[in-house]
């Protein structure tokens, strides 16, 4: 078999390696600079959260009707915005 030796580096290495990659990753300057530019691209911001939910059939038809309105005043907006662009691009021809 191996011997001391060997039961002795395996030790060193099975103790040592989770304590060494705790330290790397547990480096808030580390986490600052590689997690939490992704953690801003993935999970939306805190505003954005809806942490109230309508718990009636009145409160929700109100929710669902300010996000309809919502949706349809983005909607206009695109709409001006590709009109006005159209307008620019037809301007830019003559």
């Amino acid at each position: 078999m191996g011997g001391p030796n060997l039961e002795v580096f395996k030790f060193g290495v099975y103790v040592f390696f989770p304590v060494m990659m705790l330290l790397h990753y547990g480096n808030p300057d580390w986490y600052a600079k590689n997690v939490l530019p992704y953690k801003e691209k993935i999970f939306p911001p805190e505003h954005r959260l809806v942490t109230k939910l309508p718990t009636d059939s009145t409160t929700l038809k109100e929710e669902l009707a300010k996000i309809r309105a919502r949706n349809l005043e983005l909607k206009a907006q695109r709409k001006a915005q590709q009109e006005a662009e159209m307008a620019a691009a037809a301007e830019k021809q003559k």
